[in-house]
């Protein structure tokens, strides 16, 4: 790690929160495969960020170190890590280990988006358990940490029913939520269309949730395999786009693959 790399402080920047804050939009990529190497050979393709999911995957604590063990030599693609719940005892433990950029699933209200900025944070301004000797310090070699890792964390909340919906301008203005992501999947059941997450209705309510996370000055986030529909919501100017899923990407050539070998000939 150079010096570059690393804030006054000698905590490891983070630069995916800073090209957030500064305008940059940032392309991501999602992991659902729960496998270190999965992580290393798809972030070699150059992506900005990379979300590592603990909710609708196989993944534990101990994969997730290894996976941001491995993500340690592709340091031009961020990982942002989704835990399984806005949980602070899970939150704690992530932050030990060293993951500075989360994205926190199904907030409902400010209360619950508060709650989450609250776990990243030491007291007084937060509930974060203290580790002296965590990854996340250096194993104790960064003597600055505790004072200063904030500034380096970055929390994003996952805006995913109609009740959210309701709420974005109140959850946008909690200090230290950095952006809001749209969940299309659980926000189309939540309409009523499940499965659907592409539904007219379900689109015109996303775009205009859109518009207002950026009136209320937030960067906003969203994940589709379409290209077309991603390119829509960049053009809206959402800043963080995960435009695929290793998963899906695996499956569906996979398919492909077998198809042209195993279907009729002629």
């Amino acid at each position: 790690m150079s010096r570059s790399d690393v804030s006054p402080t000698g905590i490891p920047i983070n630069r995916f929160k800073r090209a957030l804050a500064a305008g940059q939009v940032q392309i991501g990529i999602w992991n659902s495969l729960a496998s270190s190497v999965a992580v290393e050979v798809v972030a070699g393709s150059g992506f900005d960020w990379m979300l590592v999911d603990m909710e609708h995957s196989p993944n534990d604590m101990p994969l997730l170190h290894a996976q941001l063990q491995a993500l340690m030599g592709r340091p031009a693609t961020t990982p942002v890590v989704r835990p399984p719940w806005n949980d602070t005892v899970t939150i704690k433990r992530l932050l030990d280990v060293g993951v500075q950029s989360f994205l926190i699933p199904y907030v409902q209200n400010a209360q619950e988006a508060a709650d989450a900025v609250a776990a990243t944070r030491y007291p007084p301004h937060g509930v974060r358990g203290f580790a002296s000797a965590s990854r996340a310090t250096n194993f104790g070699r960064i003597p600055g940490y505790w004072q200063g890792a904030h500034e380096e964390i970055c929390v994003l909340v996952q805006v995913e029913t109609t009740a959210a919906l309701d709420e974005i301008e109140a959850i946008a203005a909690v200090p230290g939520v950095d952006g809001i992501f749209i969940g299309p999947g659980d926000l189309s059941a939540s309409m009523g269309y499940l499965g659907q997450p592409s539904h007219p209705e379900v689109i015109s309510a996303i775009d205009a949730a859109m518009k207002r996370i950026h009136a209320a000055g937030k960067p906003s986030g969203f994940l589709t395999g379409d290209e077309k529909l991603a390119r829509h919501y960049l053009d809206m100017g959402c800043s963080f786009v995960a435009v695929g899923a290793d998963l899906v990407l695996l499956a569906r050539a996979a398919d492909a693959l077998s198809a042209r070998f195993k279907s009729p000939q002629g």
